[in-house]
């Protein structure tokens, strides 16, 4: 009796799989490092981690299209348009396809194309690799009104599927959606949510599955696996090979096939597939298999066709070919970025693992990648199929997937699959942005959680950039600097100041939340059904998150959330707008800041994205801010046009992530790279970043009911920006002989800023104003500044950086500056 590839997990973490009697032909169990989910459901029959006969992978796939096919009747099924998800279910969405009938397919993509339109794109925050692209060469593909099947392996918790209908929906809105999955996994509490999702947009939605059932955890899973993971791979059961029966074979040697791949025809859904491309593909599949076999050696009786990545179904069609004009037993998988403990037991799905460097350039940067269950399985020869974007020195590099595969098999061959271009690319140089890394996250960059915020930014923590702050005050002032070229020492609040920060906190919690809650709902309804978050670096990134929370919270959304840099009289990162607009739609992008003052930022965003889009050719983005306070009265979306404490303004990093604010210095930062900023890992022990965010979002139900309300009456209100408090900074500028408004800083905020970074002056109160100014008087004390009470001032407080300074200077009223 065979074991099952799930006992190892199950017999020491406890998991169990329960449902239908096919759930354990189906599905192993494996370990991964994971934050969230340590165990692994393992398919037998996708062909991702587990060689298998390519006509049992493609057989369950044309079964699940023809199973649609009844579902949706002739007609409908005719209309049908299908989506695979990148990277594991691109073959299976093929197959559901070719089980359809004449049904084109488009399948998401982590490879970003220069001069391809995005038509969408989503985040799947659980993955390994979170971000997806729709990139259809015919943008018509997904605009029509028939059904749309989404196909993904398995249905966990149904959140990635309901975030890509909801955004599809909002811009090709269509009365029906079939889910697809090999199996449905969903537990009791997810399960009536897909019905109640095709009530809240008006569809209606089918799920065909092969099999279902759910997965039974043990309390203390999540821990007790990670453990498991943990003394494994410190054992070596998770390196490069990890134990196999026989060890390493001798090195094998390498033949190329010519496939003679037919011309123009796509290698795969990544731009579309359609069914004329199908049917060019099956006239031209016999002569390609023929070419690899008589390239396979005569001893060759098992053979593994592998393939790479997200190019599953070209590979899988070859091998099916193979395996069904040939005597050989043919098995097929293919290669993976998902990394997943190996342990050589029967009873664990993953036996082996290679370990080899990323081949085809990607997007977000080197990286491992791995191959699964090929070292130890005895085959004579491996047949690698890549597309020729991969076919790179890295491929034959020493340690590269051709030269892994050698140690374990006698001969590897090698086919190449021309990587299709659509036309509009054809004519288009490659942009920087298709070679930017991905965001940068914690806990390697910033104390944020990773699906919180992805920094658009170089990492630049080993750079020594600190400079007194009277120094750079001199050389700001006297044009030999631009802020941005350098950093203030970061404050170290005192105990006393430290106390002020968290009665604020407690105090304002209840008041920040439903202002979070009033500009998040407000977004949701006037800019997009679901946004992409973008804070500008850095006081927006904790509002950022927590709009990323309220949306969570109030509709489970789990919406991408990214944070960039902008630097008055230099503009916005164009490097972050262009990875932005290959990664998703620019009019779902939705820029986020903590407040305005008089709105020098508000003003510096939207000249810049002008100024983008005539350079770039590059449109959709809105420059209008959404902001938690504007006092200023400079934007239509905000929370609340209070001037009052936002209690993160109080400190620097250690209520920002601990990173720095953003650094622009043409030795450091070079045309292709993003801005630089620093990560304060040496400040840990004095964070307060989640726990700002924690007590803020704690108080989101108590205030959801008045939060939405306000929203509602706001939507219908004229929120037409007035620009008051541009014209209350022309006048204290003026009235204080300053005659330079960057020098003005209006509001507690940015009065705040001026204190722990500039050199100021004085600090302008409104008379009456209460504890909001608790903070800033205590700071002003600190550093000898005076606070001077003025009736009728539009603002809270103004801050006013010391004018024409130089160190010993006297200010404009001749009186000395106290330090």
């Amino acid at each position: 009796m065979n074991t099952w590839s799930g006992t190892w997990v199950a017999e020491r973490l406890g998991v169990e799989l329960a449902g239908d009697e096919r759930l354990r032909g189906l599905l192993g169990l494996a370990l991964r490092r994971n934050p969230k989910r340590a165990h692994l459901l393992v398919s037998n029959v996708l062909g991702k981690h587990v060689p298998q006969a390519p006509s049992v992978v493609y057989g369950h796939g044309v079964a699940l299209g023809r199973r649609v096919r009844e579902l949706l009747g002739e007609e409908a099924a005719g209309r049908a348009v299908v989506l695979g998800y990148a990277e594991t279910a691109t073959g299976l969405g093929h197959s559901v396809a070719d089980g359809l009938g004449a049904a084109p397919c488009l399948h998401s993509t982590r490879r970003p194309v220069a001069g391809v339109a995005t038509a969408g794109g989503f985040e799947e925050s659980h993955s390994h690799a979170t971000s997806h692209l729709l990139l259809p060469e015919d943008p018509a593909l997904l605009a029509g009104d028939g059904p749309l099947v989404l196909v993904d392996d398995e249905f966990s918790t149904g959140n990635t599927v309901l975030n890509t209908v909801r955004a599809l929906h909002a811009r090709y809105p269509r009365e029906r959606y079939v889910v697809v999955a090999l199996v449905d996994m969903r537990s009791a509490a997810d399960a009536g949510r897909l019905e109640e999702f095709a009530r809240e947009i008006g569809a209606r939605i089918d799920l065909v599955t092969t099999a279902s059932g759910t997965v039974r955890l043990p309390d203390g899973v999540l821990e007790r696996g990670q453990a498991l993971v943990a003394q494994y791979e410190g054992a070596g059961g998770g390196g490069g090979t990890a134990a196999t029966p026989t060890g390493p074979q001798p090195r094998g040697d390498l033949t190329r096939v010519d496939l003679n791949w037919p011309a123009g025809l796509p290698d795969g859904g990544r731009h579309g597939f359609t069914p004329a491309h199908r049917a060019r593909l099956d006239a031209a599949l016999p002569a390609m298999a023929a070419r690899i076999a008589t390239a396979l050696p005569e001893d060759a009786h098992r053979v593994l066709v592998l393939g790479f990545e997200e190019l599953m179904y070209a590979p899988l069609r070859l091998a099916a070919e193979l395996e069904r004009t040939t005597g050989a037993e043919v098995r097929y998988s293919t290669t993976t970025r998902s990394p997943v403990l190996a342990v050589d037991n029967p009873g664990y799905a993953i036996r082996s693992r290679l370990v080899f460097p990323a081949h085809d350039d990607p997007a977000d940067g080197p990286g491992e990648r791995y191959a699964y269950n090929v070292a130890g399985a005895g085959f004579d020869a491996v047949v690698a199929v890549v597309d020729s974007v991969a076919d790179t020195p890295a491929l034959h590099a020493p340690d590269g997937l051709l030269a892994r595969l050698a140690e374990h098999t006698p001969h590897v061959l090698l086919a190449v699959v021309p990587s299709y271009v659509p036309a509009a690319a054809q004519d288009v140089s490659e942009r920087p942005a298709t070679m930017l890394p991905e965001p940068l996250r914690g806990p390697a960059f910033s104390s944020y959680a990773p699906e919180e915020v992805g920094w658009l930014l170089q990492d630049l923590s080993d750079v020594t950039l600190e400079a007194p702050t009277e120094e750079r005050e001199e050389a700001i002032q006297s044009g030999g600097a631009h802020y941005a070229e350098s950093l203030p020492v970061e404050y170290q609040p005192s105990e006393q100041y430290q106390q002020l920060f968290h009665n604020a906190l407690d105090a304002s919690a209840a008041r920040l939340a439903h202002a979070v809650g009033v500009v998040t709902e407000i977004v949701l309804a006037e800019r997009s059904p679901r946004p992409v978050l973008v804070s500008l670096a850095r006081a927006g990134t904790p509002i950022g998150i927590l709009m990323r929370r309220w949306a969570q919270h109030r509709h489970g959304l789990d919406l991408p959330h990214y944070a960039v840099s902008i630097v008055r009289g230099r503009g916005i990162d164009a490097n972050a707008l262009r990875r932005l607009a290959a990664h998703h739609d620019p009019r779902d992008v939705v820029f986020v800041d903590g407040w305005t003052g008089k709105g020098a930022i508000t003003r510096e965003l939207a000249q810049a994205v002008e100024e983008f889009e005539k350079t770039e050719g590059i449109s959709g983005f809105d420059p209008e801010i959404a902001v938690l306070a504007d006092p200023g009265s400079c934007v239509r979306t905000y929370g609340t046009r209070e001037d009052y404490l936002i209690p993160s303004a109080c400190l620097n990093s250690t209520v920002s992530g601990l990173i720095s604010r953003t650094v622009l210095r043409a030795d450091l930062v070079g045309p292709d790279d993003y801005h630089g900023a620093k990560y304060y890992r040496e400040l840990a022990d004095a964070d307060l970043s989640v726990a700002f965010l924690d007590a803020v979002s704690a108080r989101f139900e108590e205030v959801t009911e008045a939060a939405c309300a306000e929203a509602k009456d706001l939507l219908a209100a004229d929120r037409t920006p007035t620009w008051e408090g541009w014209a209350a900074v022309e006048r204290i500028s003026e009235e204080y002989g300053i005659h330079d408004v960057n020098l003005v800083k209006p509001g507690v905020g940015e009065t705040t800023r001026v204190l722990l970074r500039r050199v100021p002056w004085k600090v302008l109160a409104r008379a009456g104003a209460g504890s909001d100014l608790d903070h800033v008087r205590l700071l002003a004390e600190q550093r000898g500044v005076p606070v001077e009470e003025v009736p009728d001032l539009p603002y809270t407080c103004v801050g006013l950086i010391h004018p024409r300074f130089t160190r010993g200077a006297t200010g404009a009223d001749g009186t000395a500056v106290s330090r």
